[in-house]
């Protein structure tokens, strides 16, 4: 069209970076960080990152280098989010409960430049460090970070020390802003709940967009207060870390997450925002009653990661928490899509209501499409409930690819869609539901059973407090059953009884043909981790179908 033209008047590169500086005119002397006893205005906050900048720049830090950080939410970890990009580098936030082997593999398949470690994880950094030094490759520079609290802020000839670090950096920095909108901000590894970490790369842009998203589906106005629950190391904390900075809002950190501290933290400070995997609202809703408080206003939380039992739902919105359901993945830079409430499901029963909750809803703002394919022929299933196809997402907040492996790149985006991998249906209205992972579904004499659905009829079970189902071989009907349940304090249940509950919630052949009593093995960000469970459920060997077996 004539008289069109793209020029620096009218396009600027995204990035989050712009969020920060925004709140630092806007929000100067309001407070962006609370970690105990210490506080930092956005001014503060905004100064910190350009130093931390710097700092990198006169390490040697040029554009595309990784810098990596092993952390839990404290207010370094924040910083680390601008400071790192600012610089022209890329984030890459390691898992921290991650031993020093698994840092070692990934600090050499990200070829680190420089690694933040908080001081409670020294010892894994040096472990992985030792390793590497084994290798042929240059190790990365290490930055120890240590508690906001202490004075003596003194670097070690084995390592640097951050606060020491910011003190040589330049307030006038110039920052790195991006080139290209679609140039790295961030490295993100999958926790391998199926598979071996892949290393998910995020753009500035992607970034951007999904943090605008955030804030809208979490209906965050200005100036929110934000409770630190989902860790900043996954997903770039579902993109909020970017999101709170551009509201202005307060970031609440919290090094160890537990129902005590979630209930005195939204009570001392007021938060509005928080989220969690659905392991930390079953967390909240089992409290103690000695560690619950009321809460002091309307307090909205995000839940994703695994698909919330209803129940779970329900007992949260009994306590006052309004709880919206997000879905995606670490290659969707977290949220994708959100279950957005109609106002005329409000004059339904609260347990239909909360059934309604528990589905993936719809593509949020900032993602194209959200759709549920068959995923040989590409044709969407039918929107009647049943038929079960793969999720598929496209649009501007999906992945720009995996780190080093186009082979994998390649086969997510088959087809001109990126494929998840979980299986779901499609109801009328449109909204999707998940059934499972394609590798956690279970094929018992032919039938596909939902593990999703056997766990929402045990979650419902007043004894049960967790519980995971995985397919155990059979060699008659090819798989059965197996669930893994951890009982509430004080409770006792049988396997027998667990079953028959199931059966009278269920067709026969979903319920579970085997019990296991044990804690659940997670990853860091909540999710069962279903393959070590298969491992162990067919190491039982050939048991009656009513059993109760502690490994």
């Amino acid at each position: 069209m004539d008289g069109m033209i793209k020029s620096s008047a009218n396009y600027v590169p995204l990035t989050p970076i712009t969020f920060l500086e925004r709140s630092a005119m806007v929000y100067s002397d309001n407070i962006s960080v609370v970690y105990g006893d210490v506080k930092y205005t956005w001014r503060e906050t905004h100064l910190r990152c350009i130093k931390l900048a710097s700092a990198l720049v006169q390490l040697g830090t040029t554009r595309g280098d990784v810098v990596a950080v092993l952390a839990p939410n404290i207010p370094a970890m924040y910083e680390l989010h601008f400071g790192v990009p600012m610089a022209g580098a890329v984030l890459c936030t390691l898992n921290i409960r991650h031993d020093s082997t698994m840092v070692s593999v990934l600090l050499r398949h990200s070829e680190a430049k420089l690694i933040f470690v908080d001081h409670q994880f020294l010892q894994i950094a040096q472990g992985a460090l030792k390793t590497l030094s084994k290798t042929q490759i240059k190790l990365p520079k290490l930055v120890l970070i240590q508690e906001c609290d202490q004075t003596d802020h003194v670097s070690s000839p084995g390592y640097l020390e951050y606060e020491s670090l910011l003190a040589t950096g330049k307030s006038d920095f110039e920052v790195r802003r991006p080139n290209d909108e679609c140039n790295p901000i961030s490295l993100n590894y999958t926790s391998g709940t199926t598979s071996s970490p892949k290393g998910v790369i995020y753009s500035h842009r992607g970034a951007y967009l999904n943090s605008l998203a955030a804030v809208l589906l979490n209906e965050m106005g200005s100036m929110p207060v934000y409770l630190w629950c989902v860790p900043m190391f996954h997903c770039n904390g579902w993109c909020l870390t970017w999101a709170v900075a551009a509201q202005g809002g307060t970031n609440i950190c919290l090094r160890n997450v537990s129902a005590k501290e979630i209930f005195e933290s939204i009570a001392r400070h007021k938060v509005t925002h928080t989220g969690g995997a659905p392991t930390v609202l079953n967390m909240i809703i089992n409290a103690p009653a000695t560690d619950q408080k009321p809460l002091p206003g309307k307090v909205a939380v995000m839940t994703g990661g695994a698909p919330p039992p209803p129940k779970v739902l329900f007992a949260m919105e009994r306590l006052g928490f309004f709880v919206t359901h997000s879905y995606g993945l670490t290659e969707t830079y977290g949220p994708g899509t959100v279950c957005t409430w109609k106002p005329e499901w409000n004059s339904l029963p609260p347990d239909v209501q909360a059934k309604i909750k528990a589905r993936q809803g719809l593509q949020h703002l900032g993602i194209d499409q959200v759709d549920i394919k068959n995923p040989v022929t590409m044709e969407s299933v039918p929107s009647d409930g049943k038929t079960m196809g793969e999720v598929m997402f496209r649009g501007n907040t999906v992945m720009n690819g995996y780190l080093k492996n186009l082979k994998a790149t390649n086969e997510a985006f088959s087809g001109g869609w990126f494929r998840s991998g979980d299986l779901g249906v499609k109801h009328l209205d449109g909204y999707i539901e998940l059934k499972d992972r394609s590798k956690d579904i279970i094929i018992s004499g032919g039938e596909n059973i939902s593990t999703i659905e056997v766990e929402s009829v045990l979650f419902s079970h007043p004894a049960v407090l967790e519980a995971a189902v995985v397919g155990k071989a059979d060699d008659y009907w090819g798989e059965t059953v197996c669930a893994f349940v951890k009982l509430k304090e004080g409770c006792n249940v049988s396997a027998e009884e667990l079953i028959q509950y199931c059966r009278e919630h269920l067709p026969h052949y979903m319920a579970p043909r085997t019990v296991v009593f044990e804690d659940l093995p997670k990853t860091s960000t909540g999710k069962v981790q279903k393959y070590v469970l298969r491992k162990k459920a067919n190491a039982i060997g050939s048991l009656s179908k009513h059993t109760t077996s502690k490994l």
